[in-house]
């Protein structure tokens, strides 16, 4: 049976809400009283029809529908879960909940997206205050997983593990927090963030661009992984939380920050803190915990570097200028078109480099070999390019991470529509790792039709080959799959 959700203010948050249901298989019945909430929301939508799927390795339940309504009577009717998400005033909030609870199930649960309330304030004018509680996204709702939800001393338990058990199934990562308290956890820390960001920039010690980047190209990525007690764990050493609180402590009477209303560091509060790391992190060594570190960074960063942004624009450039001074290749034998070090995030559950990134290793090989060529951004803007008509890999020895490969680049054919590869895969001892046969047409990316090359594409393509006819004939070239050896 479909479950159904209403989402009542359809706004950024609330729109957003209605995305992470509805691509969840959940019907989803909105309420906002703004004539163009259907218009935005759909927006909403699109955006997270984009994104949202691309984060799983298997394909998202059928997509629920999804309707508006005129009243929260209506909006609520049938829903076993109901997300408010109005401005952030007391009075609305306290209309709001009076009108939820008047009309749905008894046994819904009713979270609010607050950052700003309690339960108790927003549950205070109701008689049944046991199943609001807040439940506070962080946007894009619809990718961002964490969910803060406190019940505080009014929402009933089984209530607040209902709430945490919908949310969990729609990917979220539900945190309980026991106590309430104004701003919960995350935008706690967000606002001291902010509130000496302010300082910083009101003083003129940086910019706003700066302070941006300090953030982004340093502690924020740690923190995008580990948080902050189990990054200062690491910065311990070996002897972990107990070391870099003896040692970073005392710093805590420096005037580094204007928030200097800070606890005191007392034998009860830093054994606390050290215990609760060691049942959060004791159960890695101090390696451990570096390396699954370093591999969680280099697949951010690598993500990062692909969309060209924050720490990944700087790699980007760095790989650009390396490339940049190595120079034209000799194209008179086989063509140095790849060489790198196999990434840490390109390993399977073998232990060696998946399937997929010899295709992937291929590709830039091609890719290379087109610029070379003169294939390059500029053309492909112009409305040429080359598209991969065939592929043929021959898998034949295994690499692991950290190991340095090359690839090798014969061309084939050249002349007309047609560009015909044989790409070598070689570990830095010289053994054949894996072969990439391609064969491209170059197309009209107007007509998406096959269409002739530029001439001076083509010329250099055919003095290519003409100079690899000199080299031996791939041993495998134009093998099948299941053809014996």
């Amino acid at each position: 049976m479909t479950k159904v959700a209403a989402i009542i203010g359809g706004g950024v948050i609330g729109g957003a809400w209605a995305a992470r249901f509805l691509l969840n298989g959940w019907d989803v019945r909105v309420f906002d009283p703004d004539p163009e909430a259907e218009r935005k929301i759909g927006e909403v939508l699109n955006n997270a029809r984009r994104a949202l799927p691309s984060l799983s390795d298997h394909t998202m339940p059928a997509e629920g529908a999804i309707s508006f309504h005129d009243t929260i009577a209506e909006a609520v009717a049938g829903a076993c879960y109901i997300q408010e998400s109005v401005p952030e005033r007391m009075d609305i909030k306290h209309q709001t909940f009076t009108a939820i609870t008047a009309a749905c199930d008894k046994e819904a649960i009713i979270g609010s997206s607050t950052s700003s309330f309690t339960p108790t304030e927003l549950s205070g004018e109701q008689q049944d205050k046991s199943r609001i509680m807040v439940c506070h996204p962080f946007n894009p709702v619809y990718l961002l997983p964490l969910v803060e939800v406190v019940g505080g001393s009014t929402a009933a338990p089984e209530a607040v593990e209902t709430c945490m058990e919908i949310l969990s199934s729609i990917g979220m990562k539900p945190l309980k927090i026991e106590k309430e308290i104004l701003g919960h956890i995350a935008d706690r820390l967000l606002e001291s963030v902010w509130r000496e960001g302010l300082w910083l920039v009101n003083d003129g010690v940086c910019t706003t661009e700066v302070l941006d980047d300090a953030i982004r190209y340093g502690f924020g990525l740690r923190w995008a992984q580990m948080g902050l007690f189990e990054t200062y764990r690491i910065a311990g050493g070996e002897a972990g939380m107990l070391h870099f609180i003896g040692q970073f402590g005392p710093t805590m009477d420096w005037p580094l920050s204007h928030l200097m209303d800070t606890p005191e560091l007392d034998e009860t509060l830093v054994k606390k803190i050290a215990d609760q790391s060691d049942a959060q992190s004791g159960m890695y060594s101090i390696r451990e915990l570096e390396r699954i570190r370093d591999t969680n960074l280099v697949s951010m960063m690598r993500a990062l570097k692909a969309q060209n942004w924050g720490a990944g624009a700087v790699l980007a450039n760095y790989d650009a200028e390396k490339k940049a001074a190595l120079g034209e290749p000799d194209l008179s034998g086989l063509v140095r078109t790849v060489s790198r070090t196999v990434p840490l995030d390109w390993l399977d559950y073998n232990g060696h480099m998946n399937e997929a990134r010899y295709l992937q290793a291929f590709g830039d090989a091609t890719d290379r070999m087109m610029e070379i060529v003169g294939c390059d951004a500029e053309y492909i803007a112009s409305g040429g390019s080359y598209f991969t008509a065939e592929t043929h890999i021959r898998h034949i020895d295994e690499v692991s991470a950290g190991a340095e490969i090359t690839v090798d680049t014969q061309v084939v054919l050249g002349a007309g529509k047609k560009m015909h590869l044989f790409h070598f895969m070689r570990a830095s001892d010289g053994r054949l790792l894996a072969t990439g046969e391609h064969m491209l047409i170059h197309v009209s990316l107007e007509t998406r039709k096959a269409a002739p090359p530029a001439l001076h594409i083509e010329e250099k393509l055919v003095a290519i080959a003409k100079a690899h006819e000199a080299l031996p004939v791939p041993e495998g070239m134009g093998r099948f799959v299941g053809q014996g050896r």
